[in-house]
């Protein structure tokens, strides 16, 4: 079966860190596993970098969605990792749409420095 991503390649998400030293961006193609996704639309995930940490995932252009129930999966995604600040009003909004309890959305004070990625294709393993 010939897929549009190809899969040859991936690089195991936890090593994202490490590749991105000194860097602001770069085009990559990672493999991991799918921590959250928004379930609104799935218009976002969060995807697990090692030392606890995660990624929030966009798609390129708001050209396509990944199923609201796909935490937990494997996925391969390519596009572009860049360092990225996160507001307040921003990570307040990703906590609603991953159904946080309000509560745990007003304690949302600061802004996040951290490793964002924009996505033009994503396969998610079955």
């Amino acid at each position: 079966m010939e897929t549009a991503l190809p899969l040859k390649g991936a690089v195991a998400a936890e090593q994202l860190s490490i590749m991105m030293k000194g860097k602001d961006s770069m085009k990559v193609k990672l493999t991991g596993t799918i921590e959250a996704v928004c379930q609104k639309k799935g218009c976002w995930m969060d995807m697990a970098i090692g030392n606890n940490q995660t990624m929030k995932v966009r798609f390129k252009d708001y050209a396509f969605f990944v199923p609201k129930d796909a935490s937990g999966k494997t996925v391969f995604i390519e596009g572009v990792a860049k360092t990225d600040t996160t507001s307040v009003a921003a990570l307040k909004h990703y906590a609603e749409d991953g159904g946080k309890s309000k509560e745990e959305i007003a304690k949302i004070t600061e802004l996040e420095i951290n490793i964002g990625f924009e996505a033009n294709g994503v396969i998610i393993k079955k």
